[in-house]
């Protein structure tokens, strides 16, 4: 994802990039949530699921509306087999600038794993410290 820090920090909703997303991008829509392709993607399908009130962290997020979410997170990734043949998925949450949120509105990312994408998958987003990542050679 681009860094979008220095134009979202602070911000008022009319800045935010996920506001007011670009309709060619969205990929499905509820009440309180909209998935978008994401602009910069790490693999093919890679989606994201915002919510449409503007608000920092998904824990800022009513009940209603983070359950919208991960039940449209469920329906995009059923899409997304069907589209594109996974072989699997990471999902993630980037909650807070010290742990590289670079978009200030709350959003998941849904990204599609392919066997062989890369040489040894095992220990997935633990490998934002891969110090820790290799728990299972211990």
């Amino acid at each position: 994802m681009a860094d979008h820090t220095s134009s979202t920090a602070g911000h008022g909703a009319g800045a935010c990039p996920f506001c007011s997303p670009d309709p060619a991008r969205i990929v499905m829509e509820n009440e309180h949530a909209v998935a978008l392709q994401d602009r910069y993607p790490v693999s093919e399908g890679h989606a994201l699921v915002i919510p449409r009130r503007h608000v920092r962290s998904i824990f800022d997020l009513e009940t209603p509306e983070q359950a919208a979410m991960w039940s449209m997170v469920t329906e995009v990734r059923s899409l997304l087999i069907r589209r594109f043949a996974p072989d699997a998925f990471n999902l993630g949450v980037n909650d807070g600038q010290a742990a590289g949120q670079t978009v200030a509105h709350a959003h998941v990312h849904l990204i599609p794993r392919r066997k062989g994408d890369q040489p040894d998958p095992r220990g997935g987003v633990r490998n934002i410290f891969p110090e820790h990542a290799r728990y299972w050679g211990r």
